[in-house]
């Protein structure tokens, strides 16, 4: 037992020095420029959506409130997340030596992996706000009290931190030797597996379960809320209530529609050789154009984010004058 534990220890050790080649989008030379000017242009304007989210309702007073704190959460969170895996997309289709090491890669997987968890429970927070706001519209600013929401965002983070060290803890149990290649831009799940030459069925089965668990949880709450959404909905008198309330959830469902969307399309891909290239883009949906798109879709369906950036603008073009 101890040898076999000494010689399982070693193998960790010397896995821990090992410097992986992440192959990108290398099978494709004459699109790496191409490729690079898209992506540099998404990260731009992603970066400068979500952080433009944020300040738009730190110094709005009418968007002090709990569905706009969440909000704010999801924009960090997804100014966050494309800032930890776009920058290393963009380098590695700029320069001829694509490597990074095992720390680097286990931690850029680590982060990754506890932002989406954490988006995930976000999104199911922000249903439940929908739902309080909808059919209690009376008790709103009560039953969403600054404290309660307080709590449940330090409870997403917290369940996404606590997740996502599971399953990186079950990567580290993973040796690597022989071939170091990841097929992908980035540490990705299933291409650190495969690049693994150790037995991964206990961290698939780890990964399975805690990602089962996720998106379900997720998906029950958020299914949960918006039927009652729904019949709430529907039993409203005036055209003018209806109206409100749907313009109250639509930016949201359009965001777990997409977010979940992808999800769900990138994990039911087959492991396989021929399936790389489609987790390659479905990835880059997921990392790249879902973080753009956030501040995009709550900012063109709402009327109060309007109106602050039309009087920043206003306001920057009378403190500037020709």
């Amino acid at each position: 037992f101890s040898l076999t534990g000494a010689i399982v220890k070693d193998e960790r050790n010397q896995s821990a020095g090992i410097t992986f080649v992440l192959s990108g989008f290398s099978e494709y030379p004459q699109l790496q420029m191409p490729l690079f000017l898209v992506f540099f242009a998404v990260y731009t304007v992603s970066v400068v959506g979500n952080l433009g989210m944020i300040v738009i309702i730190r110094i709005n007073p009418k968007l002090h409130t709990p569905m706009y704190f969440f909000l704010s959460h999801l924009s960090f969170l997804d100014f966050c997340y494309s800032s930890i895996t776009t920058p290393k997309l963009l380098e590695i289709l700029v320069v001829d030596v694509r490597t990074i090491s095992y720390v680097g890669c286990m931690m850029q997987f680590f982060l990754g992996c506890t932002l989406v968890i954490t988006e995930m429970s976000m999104l199911a927070v922000m249903a439940y706000d929908r739902f309080v706001a909808v059919c209690n519209p009376l008790l709103y600013t009560v039953a969403m009290s600054p404290k309660l929401c307080s709590l449940l965002v330090a409870g997403t983070y917290t369940w996404g931190g606590m997740c996502s060290l599971t399953i990186t803890c079950s990567l580290l149990e993973l040796s690597f030797c022989g071939s170091n290649i990841i097929h992908h831009f980035g540490c990705e799940y299933s291409a650190i597996v495969s690049a693994s030459c150790s037995d991964s069925h206990v961290s698939l089965m780890t990964c399975f379960i805690i990602s089962t668990l996720n998106e379900v949880c997720s998906l029950l709450i958020i299914l949960a809320s918006y039927v009652f959404i729904i019949v709430t909905i529907i039993r409203m008198p005036s055209a003018g209530g209806l109206r409100k309330a749907f313009s109250t959830c639509a930016s949201h469902l359009t965001a777990i529609t997409i977010f979940h969307g992808v999800i769900l399309l990138l994990y039911c891909v087959p492991n396989s050789r021929s399936s790389q290239l489609f987790t390659k883009v479905a990835t880059v949906l997921f990392t790249v154009v879902v973080p753009m798109l956030n501040p995009l879709i709550y900012s063109l369906r709402n009327n109060d984010v309007k109106e602050t950036i039309r009087k920043l603008v206003n306001t920057k073009k009378f403190s500037h004058p020709m």
